[in-house]
């Protein structure tokens, strides 16, 4: 994951790989491109699927344990942990995260907000 604002503010580069399922919402999310750019949201919006907070990590870990039911209709199921940068981009480990492809890595000409948490 690309937030370079973590780093400049004392993140671990570590902390922004993407593992435990995320890498593989991501993967789906990217179909046959190399990079994928997300809009996220602890507000629904339009064309956004869900991620369901199912366990929050109190460990030093951190972050929380999601399920995303559907994607784009399609029931996957796919469970998945976010690391404590999650709460570093929504202020919080959200009971839900709400979440969407855009078409293009460049969206209106501003850097879309991240996605692995």
């Amino acid at each position: 994951m690309d937030l370079p604002e973590y780093i400049e503010r004392g993140g671990a580069a570590v902390d922004l790989q993407m593992v435990e399922g995320a890498d593989k919402m991501l993967d789906m999310m990217a179909g046959t491109e190399n990079t994928v750019v997300l809009s996220i949201a602890k507000e629904p919006f339009e064309g956004a699927d869900v991620l369901i907070l199912t366990a929050k990590d109190d460990t030093q870990k951190g972050g929380g344990y999601y399920i995303m039911k559907q994607y784009q209709g399609q029931e996957i199921n796919l469970s998945m942990w976010l690391c404590k940068v999650t709460e570093f981009v929504l202020g919080e480990i959200p009971p839900k995260i709400f979440v969407r492809r855009e078409k293009s890595s460049i969206v209106e000409g501003n850097r879309k907000p991240p996605t692995g948490l």
